[in-house]
């Protein structure tokens, strides 16, 4: 398989033919080798238009969503950016590409340990992934240009408001267990938010103090 035209033709069928059009996003997504971040016996599948298992539960998202939240943030390059919910290190790759340093918070070893060896056997080095309760951010980094949930959470977790920066972008999913609404929180001052709806999704949920509890998602 031609990994280089699968992703060439992810990139024009899934994410700029419904409407992704930033630059910066369309060619992060044509350099990053989506495939590395799923089991080999996944390669084949890994340019489809469909999230696929990770282990532990999780999921790496569908191109398209990986995509579009990446332009929600509006980033022009050089920013600092918090992600939460490392789970590959796909979405931290992406962004990589654009920002100058990605802060990644993910709460499950196994998965930190995964994504950090593939982060680093493709050159990607300006990601620092930390093991921790994600919900509450990554408070001694802060503040950030943007910050980046990839996981569904029931309300907006306080501790992602304090740590924007000004004018720094907030993008989240939020809702019940099964259906959310992808926000984008733009910080206008000190307590001056403008929110926004971007479109319908489902997440993987939010797990941790801040978001849902362990119990209320088996």
């Amino acid at each position: 398989m031609d990994y280089a035209i699968a992703r060439r033709l992810m990139v024009e069928r899934q994410i700029e033919a419904r409407g992704v059009r930033d630059p910066l996003v369309i060619e992060a997504m044509k350099r990053v080798p989506r495939h590395r971040f799923v089991e080999e016996a996944l390669w084949s599948q890994a340019y489809g238009d469909h999230p696929l298992p990770i282990g532990e539960k999780q999921t790496i998202s569908q191109p398209y969503m990986v995509a579009l939240m990446t332009e929600a943030l509006q980033l022009r390059g050089g920013e600092k950016v918090l992600e939460i919910g490392t789970g590959s290190g796909y979405q931290a790759a992406v962004l990589a590409q654009i920002a100058s340093r990605v802060y990644s918070v993910e709460r499950i070893a196994s998965l930190a340990r995964r994504a950090r060896l593939v982060l680093d056997d493709i050159g990607c080095r300006n990601v620092n992934i930390k093991l921790s309760d994600g919900t509450v951010g990554w408070e001694e980094e802060a503040p950030f240009d943007g910050i980046i949930v990839t996981a569904g959470s029931p309300g907006v977790p306080p501790g992602y408001l304090a740590q924007l920066a000004p004018n720094g972008r907030l993008v989240i999913p939020v809702g019940g267990r099964e259906h959310q609404v992808l926000k984008r929180i733009v910080r206008q001052g000190a307590a001056d938010f403008r929110e926004e709806d971007v479109v319908g999704c489902r997440f993987v949920p939010l797990i941790g103090k801040e978001g849902w509890s362990e119990g209320e998602v088996v």
